[in-house]
């Protein structure tokens, strides 16, 4: 804003999911003024952010990423011991197929700071004899499963504490970005209202394009592909069988998996099942035209998944759930900040376990002079 001029807050986040109520939580923990808008009621299910299960994944070859990694798993036990409540459990996650060379994986996450093991096909079933396995097994016993619906109202809840001030079903409808900082109109459902603050967040996911066409400004962002995907929870054999998080990387070349739509991950739910899904191949769509409904050819392929793969649940006992993701031409997230407005988009379905690492980039961006 200009010398003297009053405004609202320091800083506005638009976008209430897991990013952005990380990037708040971060700001606010650094003393400074920010509202963070969310859209829709909390704990709503219409984005990318919501449910019970998400895998803390650590087998990543990339340096940054393992790096990212470190920090997320001290930053996870940070906002676990802040708010109390249980975020991260450590099952561990198995990652076997044909698509990756195991032993390469194992070195590159070993050099980042994390165990490994490597494990027969015959050792591995005896261990986990919920899968079927055809080729060497990596185990990462410090991976594990971060609870999502939790994960954000937890973020939300300390950045409320710390200062922030949180509106639900509050969106943006219009907006103006100057050098002197940023005004936006907020329709909500009590009345509308103007805001104003020196800089802005956009973390609005599937929306993003949106939001920044309502705040007229033109960003050179990489292409972002929003598509619904439908992960399906599987009833168990066994209540009681012990589920890792898994990740499953098909070849061209094996005919086992090389009918595969993607890789497939998944993990033990609590009380929901077993979950298994593909990786970013559902339709395209607008979020606010989505249908909720399964795509029936996507569900058929991950029942013969199930039944091919998974002989611990019973394949044709299977509930769908559907989430979106918006997701770059390389997966890899975008970071940027463009004068007043910093931008955090394209998490490309991978991105949830970052979360407090993205949200303390952003901040890092957001309060850069």
């Amino acid at each position: 804003m200009s010398a003297g001029a009053t405004r609202d807050a320091e800083v506005i986040v638009v976008g209430g999911g897991v990013m952005g109520a990380a990037t708040a939580w971060q700001l606010a923990a650094r003393g400074v003024e920010v509202v963070l808008l969310e859209r829709f009621e909390r704990g709503h299910r219409r984005g990318a952010s919501h449910g019970a299960s998400r895998n803390f994944n650590v087998g990543y070859e990339d340096p940054r990423h393992l790096s990212w990694l470190r920090e997320a798993d001290r930053l996870w036990g940070e906002i676990e011991a802040v708010s109390g409540e249980p975020l991260l459990t450590r099952t561990g996650i198995v990652n076997h197929g044909p698509g990756r060379d195991y032993a390469a994986v194992a070195a590159a996450v070993s050099a980042g700071g994390f165990a490994t093991e490597l494990l027969g096909a015959a050792e591995a079933g005896v261990r986990w004899p919920g899968f079927r396995f055809a080729g060497p097994v990596l185990y990462t016993p410090d991976a594990g499963r971060l609870h999502a619906d939790r994960a954000v109202a937890a973020f939300t809840d300390v950045a409320w504490d710390a200062g922030a001030r949180i509106r639900y079903s509050s969106a943006v409808s219009t907006g103006r970005v100057s050098d002197d900082g940023v005004r936006v109109q907020v329709r909500s459902a009590d009345a509308d209202e103007t805001l104003t603050a020196d800089r802005i967040v956009v973390t609005a996911g599937a929306w993003t394009v949106d939001v920044l066409a309502a705040l007229g400004v033109r960003i050179p962002l990489p292409p972002l592909r929003v598509t619904q995907e439908q992960p399906a929870h599987f009833v168990p054999e066994d209540d009681d069988a012990l589920w890792p998080g898994f990740n499953h990387s098909p070849a061209a070349d094996d005919p086992a998996t090389a009918w595969f739509l993607s890789g497939v991950y998944g993990m033990g739910t609590p009380g929901e099942g077993v979950k298994a899904g593909w990786h970013g191949v559902g339709p395209e769509v607008h979020p606010d035209r989505r249908t909720y409904q399964p795509d029936p050819a996507l569900t058929a392929a991950i029942r013969r998944y199930a039944h091919e793969w998974l002989p611990g649940v019973v394949s044709q006992d299977a509930s769908e759930i559907t989430c979106t993701y918006t997701s770059t031409p390389d997966s890899s997230f975008f970071l940027e900040r463009f004068g007043p407005v910093t931008i955090g988009a394209g998490f490309s379905g991978h991105g949830f376990k970052f979360a407090p690492v993205i949200g303390r980039i952003l901040a890092d961006l957001v309060t850069t002079p």
